[in-house]
């Protein structure tokens, strides 16, 4: 079951029209894809999305990439909107998400059930995980990660003895506990849940007929049972995914704008922690039927020029500078224009002498010639979103 519906009110305006998970990532992805594709890497090829939020772009990127409606050896990826089947209301949570599609897991009768999140940045062998959780006997699995404790208060924490087995579960609280003997790290939880169904089945009835309870499983579900029932954290960093050298140490929340700007600049780098190139372990998303990137001479003899940056396809770069930045497909980069430390979610027309930095420009937006974006903030307010990181964002055109 992932859980596709959240609004990621923190990362406005990109979430004006969309939900978190279909935001653009990485010139040619969108969040889900990442979790999405962990799953069937995996191996595991029985998948319920369940949507609520603005679910119109995320739905089509699923229709076009990645949906089997018709299941095949057993296999579906299968969009679930909420239905109001339990009660006269949305979900209220996300575990009131799960509980309000409980009849599908009864349908299938499955011997555990995956709950993941989809609109984390990151690569996981979800099978090493599954491992873990029948060796230890667990009736809950928690994928968690060590994270400096500055920026643990964000998210759970769980709290262990020393065989892993979570002893408490913290969720957002302002001083979390730190990791025994690792005083700057905390052990924070990644949103990734594995179930022994018959709990997964019983503490959801539970949690439905407690009036005082949010039906969050990191609020409510997980910090409840840690008493009375077998949860165990799982330590991401030992994860190594086919084709990887080294054992996973790269995820991400990109929950707010400076953490996705942040996110989508790691990619930019020679030698990523994200690695999108391991054809043993590939992102996948819709192929469109786009022309490649191109990068010629305008008409004035002036070569276009990108230099650590990625480029998606139906891009071209005439005459145009781009440095350290994110290029969306098919964007059209202008005779004289310079895009630096930027994202352009992709259908931008950026003109003649325009000048960007540090800015995300969403879909359907033409900058004019000459504009200068990302060098005035106050300028920039006057028509723009500027985050207090310092980073502008265009919101997208509601027309495209």
């Amino acid at each position: 079951m992932v859980l596709a519906g959240g609004r990621g009110e923190r990362l406005y305006p990109l979430t004006e029209h969309r939900t978190k998970p279909a935001v653009p990532f990485g010139a040619i992805y969108r969040l889900i894809d990442f979790v999405l594709s962990n799953l069937l890497n995996s191996g595991i090829h029985q998948i319920y999305i369940l949507t609520q939020y603005k679910a119109h772009s995320l739905i089509r990127h699923l229709q076009q990439g990645w949906v089997i409606t018709q299941p095949i050896n057993g296999s579906f990826v299968i969009p679930v909107p909420a239905e109001m089947r339990t009660r006269e209301t949305w979900y209220l949570g996300t575990a009131d998400a799960v509980y309000q599609n409980l009849y599908l897991i009864r349908r299938a009768s499955p011997d555990i059930v995956l709950i993941f999140g989809a609109d984390h940045v990151y690569l996981m062998d979800v099978r090493q995980m599954i491992d873990y959780h029948l060796q230890t006997g667990a009736d809950v699995t928690v994928a968690t990660i060590p994270t400096p404790l500055e920026e643990a208060s964000r998210f759970g924490v769980a709290v262990v003895d020393e065989n892993r087995r979570i002893i408490r579960f913290e969720e957002k609280v302002p001083h979390p506990t730190s990791i025994p003997g690792r005083p700057q790290e905390a052990l924070v939880s990644m949103g990734n849940y594995i179930f022994r169904t018959e709990v997964l089945l019983e503490e959801l009835e539970r949690d439905a007929q407690d009036e005082k309870s949010t039906h969050d499983f990191g609020k409510d579900i997980i910090p409840r049972i840690c008493a009375d029932r077998r949860v165990y954290a799982y330590d991401f960093r030992t994860n190594v995914i086919p084709g990887a050298s080294e054992p996973a140490d790269y995820w991400r929340d990109v929950g707010t704008i400076e953490s996705y700007y942040q996110a989508n600049m790691d990619l930019k780098e020679p030698l990523p922690r994200l690695n999108l190139y391991n054809p043993e372990w590939p992102v996948r998303s819709v192929r469109y039927h786009d022309p490649p990137a191109k990068i010629v001479v305008d008409h004035q003899g002036r070569m276009g020029h990108a230099e650590n940056s990625l480029l998606a396809g139906g891009t071209i770069l005439s005459g145009g500078y781009v440095r350290d930045s994110v290029i969306g497909r098919n964007t059209y980069i202008w005779s004289g224009a310079v895009v630096e430390e930027s994202i352009i979610l992709g259908s931008v027309e950026i003109k003649e002498g325009a000048k960007i930095y540090r800015t995300i420009i969403d879909h359907g937006n033409v900058i004019a010639p000459g504009e200068k974006i990302g060098y005035d903030h106050d300028r920039d307010r006057e028509r723009y979103f500027v985050d207090p990181s310092g980073i502008v964002v265009i919101p997208r055109n509601p027309l495209y």
